[in-house]
């Protein structure tokens, strides 16, 4: 399975990517968890470690050292609220009276470490390709956590907002470690284009695409478009996603764009 698409979620979890069959080499579980106004959750006894990341509405967080109200009225104009737990921590979740709406993630990891819930000022924002390719791959690059201040995690999680009729994920690269994007549209009946290795893809609002070992992931978003998408990589034993194991990889008969400009034809 490389390519999924849902329709509108229906209240509670769906399971977007299982840990299992087609999807198992991923070692992630990811969905989407709809909770009704004033409706809530527990998770306690999970084996995993897990993640959500607020993705519309209001909450509270409940958690063994605190509690929190989160809110997210846009996933393109405000950075993100993530709560990040190890296995068997206890997390109670609370709809506000508009409901709330999360993406969920979780992996494999017996490490011990303190549960955390990331603030949208703690979310690392960037613009990404500006003053290169003469701006036509500029977009907003927001790294929630990765080996810099999340190390005992086996998890990067960050999203891209690419802006309309412009390139991400761009040069082309890839790496060994497998990843998850999932993709929302400002207005919604937006779309854009990916190819993953050598085969095109459309992409619309609520897709989710598979990257696995050595695909790259180019993306454009439609002029008019305003894309967004969670990006989620499961680190793998003997090579963490970053600078360490340097990752990503550049294709290397792209990687001139980034360089002068005066090189790029234009009419």
């Amino acid at each position: 399975m490389q390519f999924h698409h849902k329709p509108p979620f229906n209240k509670g979890y769906t399971a977007l990517v299982p840990r299992s069959g087609a999807a198992a080499d991923m070692l992630m579980d990811f969905g989407a968890l709809v909770l009704a106004p004033g409706e809530s959750c527990a998770n306690s006894s999970e084996t995993d470690e897990r993640v959500w990341l607020l993705a519309g509405g209001k909450a509270e967080i409940t958690w063994e050292e605190g509690k929190r109200e989160i809110a997210r009225s846009s996933l393109f104009d405000n950075s993100p609220w993530c709560f990040s737990a190890p296995a068997k921590y206890a997390v109670s979740i609370k709809a506000g009276p508009e409901g709330a709406e999360f993406y969920y993630c979780a992996t494999d990891n017996a490490k011990s470490f303190e549960a955390r819930l990331y603030s949208p000022e703690d979310c690392r924002n960037e613009l990404r390709g500006k003053g290169t390719m003469r701006e036509t791959s500029t977009r907003v690059v927001r790294t929630i956590f990765d080996d810099t201040n999340r190390p005992e995690s086996n998890l990067v999680i960050g999203e891209v907002i690419g802006v309309p009729g412009k390139w991400s994920s761009y040069p082309p690269h890839h790496h060994p470690q497998p990843e998850i994007y999932h993709y929302r549209f400002l207005p919604s009946q937006g779309f854009g284009l990916t190819a993953i290795g050598d085969t095109p893809y459309i992409i619309r609002d609520k897709d989710t695409i598979l990257i696995r070992d050595g695909e790259v992931h180019p993306q454009v978003t439609a002029p008019g478009y305003a894309m967004w998408y969670l990006w989620v990589i499961r680190h793998i034993d003997g090579a963490h996603y970053g600078p360490a194991t340097s990752t990503p990889v550049f294709v290397e008969e792209h990687k001139w764009v980034m360089g002068p400009e005066d090189a790029i034809w234009r009419p």
